[in-house]
C-alpha cells in the first residue's frame, strides 16, 4: 500500500487485524470522515512509536488497531482505541525528541514542567480508575498526581516513558 501524501511504501502489520476506515479512505484519495469517527483525534509523535504503541497497550490498556512502518523502519502510522476514541501515533523523523528530553537538559523547560497538570497531554475516561491506576503504575508509568477525588470527577495524572502527559478520570 502506498502513502498518498508522499507516495511511499508503507506495510500493515499482520498481526493487527483491523484498519481503521478513515485510512484506507485517506489512502484511497477520499477526504470524508466515516460517520462513526471522531470529530478529535489527537495525533501524538514518538521517539519510538512503535515501543510506544506497546507500552501505552500495556501500561494504559489502548487496544492497537493500526501499525504502518515507512521505508526507513520507522513508525509511520499507527492507531490505538480508548474506549471511544481514537488516538493516532507515528514517529516523525529520527531527529524528534519527546517532551523529556528537552526538560532533562533545558533548565526553562524543566522549570514550567513541574507542576502535575497535563501540559498538551490527553484526556481519557476509563470505567475503573483504580484498576487503571494500578496497572499503569505497574507498568512504571510516571504518577504525577494520585488519584483525586473533586470536580469534575475521580482522576489521576501520568507521564508515559517518553514524557507525554496523560489524565484519566472515571
Amino acid at each position: 500500500m502506498f502513502c498518498k501524501g508522499c507516495f511511499h511504501s508503507v506495510d500493515f502489520d499482520p498481526r493487527i487485524s483491523r484498519v481503521n476506515p478513515l485510512l484506507i479512505s485517506w489512502l484511497q484519495g477520499e477526504n470524508k470522515l466515516p460517520d462513526e469517527s471522531s470529530d478529535v483525534i489527537p495525533t501524538i509523535a514518538y521517539e519510538d512509536g512503535f515501543a510506544a504503541l506497546d507500552w501505552l497497550s500495556r501500561a494504559f490498556g489502548f487496544r492497537e488497531r493500526t501499525r504502518m512502518s515507512g521505508p526507513d523502519g520507522r513508525l509511520a502510522h499507527g492507531e490505538m482505541e480508548a474506549g471511544h476514541g481514537v488516538i493516532m501515533l507515528a514517529t516523525p523523523t529520527p531527529h524528534y525528541e519527546g517532551p523529556r528530553k528537552p526538560r532533562e537538559v533545558c533548565d526553562r523547560a524543566s522549570r514550567w514542567s513541574t507542576v502535575p497538570w497535563v501540559i498538551d497531554g490527553v484526556l481519557v475516561y476509563v470505567a475503573d480508575i483504580d484498576a487503571h491506576y494500578a496497572q499503569a503504575k505497574q507498568e512504571v508509568a510516571r504518577i504525577r498526581s494520585e488519584i483525586e477525588d473533586g470536580p469534575p470527577a475521580l482522576r489521576y495524572r501520568a507521564e508515559d516513558p517518553e514524557g507525554h502527559r496523560w489524565m484519566f478520570m472515571a
